[in-house]
């Protein structure tokens, strides 16, 4: 079966982002691009809390840039061959005057919206007060429909003193709110072990009573969640998880979901030519899954455009911040650029 190798690439012009064709001035000079269907903002940092003005201002220039993590060597990505945004936030509040620009540009919007309850242990310090969070959510749904917001729990984590009844106690406390509002709940369990920039984070701040699951929580946090479905109805999923839960009504993970795209934007065409359900979907979706991620990750492949070390939301558990004090540097260059009306095609830090 055929595996998702890289997306089309084009030439595009450095000063408007506009697709160059053999034979036109400058094409031989032109900066080589991939051309995505899909993009993802971010996986790495939260654009639509803290860098929205940046992601706007490149996308009516038609291009953006992504740095190697590894190599620091930028990737241009040219926004000729978008259909969808994918928003990954915990505060998407500050881009909500946005969307009307993304529809009017006719851009197909999804929002993975990350609304935990961790306020009593404090491993969240940057986000607003749950309150104003469910809000939000709220806001969100009633703006782009419940089919294309889902609510990520993210990550289900225990400690000395947060016992997994009490977990699935806020958990309920939320989706009890929130059932109405989307029609899907996605689940990660934290994974301290193989990550040693998150053991390191908690370290670094004094949470070293933080854990995983052990297998036999795992399986009790998602019974729980079963349980408190009867009531709720989403169609729950475990993003990145090995363990099968499906036995306790929980499929496995897909964050960027081939389905959801097919269910909500079917008056695409040009999307749907991409996705082309009408091979049969579960071939597609196979051949589509992202080779980025993790091995039991489902996830359609998307261009991710967001950057390491950039999220000032400070998250204890973090992976995507090496240090508050490299975030704080890259934030403060970011927001300095932004006061002279400057967004180079790189986030800060690359």
């Amino acid at each position: 079966m055929a595996r998702w190798k890289s997306w089309e690439h084009v030439r595009i012009g450095a000063g408007d982002g506009a697709v160059l064709q053999p034979g036109d001035p400058g094409y031989d000079t032109g900066l080589r691009a991939v051309a995505p269907v899909i993009i993802s903002a971010s996986r790495s940092t939260d654009i639509p809390a803290f860098y929205g003005d940046w992601f706007m201002h490149r996308l009516r220039q038609g291009y953006a840039a992504w740095a190697n993590p590894f190599s620091g060597q930028p990737q241009y990505i040219s926004f000729s061959r978008t259909r969808a945004m994918v928003f990954w936030s915990k505060n998407p509040r500050p881009f909500l005057p946005a969307l009307g620009e993304l529809d009017d540009a006719g851009y197909d919007t999804l929002v993975l919206y990350t609304l935990n309850d961790y306020e009593e242990e404090g491993l969240e310090p940057g986000i607003p007060p749950l309150e104003e969070r469910i809000r939000t959510f709220a806001d969100l749904s009633s703006r782009i429909g419940a089919g294309r917001l889902t609510w990520r729990f993210d990550p289900i984590l225990l400690s000395d003193t947060l016992t997994v009844d009490r977990l699935l106690e806020r958990i309920q406390g939320i989706g009890d709110r929130l059932f109405r509002l989307t029609t899907d709940m996605v689940v990660s369990f934290i994974d301290i072990g193989r990550y040693a920039r998150v053991r390191r984070n908690l370290a670094a701040s004094g949470f070293t009573g933080v854990r995983e699951p052990t297998p036999a929580e795992v399986r009790a946090i998602a019974g729980g969640l079963s349980g408190l479905n009867e009531e709720w109805g989403f169609e729950i999923r475990a993003c990145g998880e090995e363990t099968d839960l499906s036995a306790r009504g929980i499929g496995r993970g897909a964050c960027i979901s081939y389905d959801t795209l097919v269910r909500e934007f079917s008056h695409d065409r040009r999307l749907m030519e991409f996705l082309r359900p009408e091979e049969g979907h579960e071939k597609r979706k196979r051949e589509l899954k992202d080779p980025g991620q993790r091995r039991w990750c489902g996830c359609v492949a998307s261009k991710d455009i967001g950057h390491y070390s950039t999220c000032p939301h400070g998250c204890r558990y973090c992976y995507a911040n090496a240090s508050m004090a490299l975030v704080e540097k890259n934030f403060q260059k970011y927001c300095l650029n932004r006061e002279k009306g400057i967004f180079p095609p790189c986030l800060p830090g690359t």
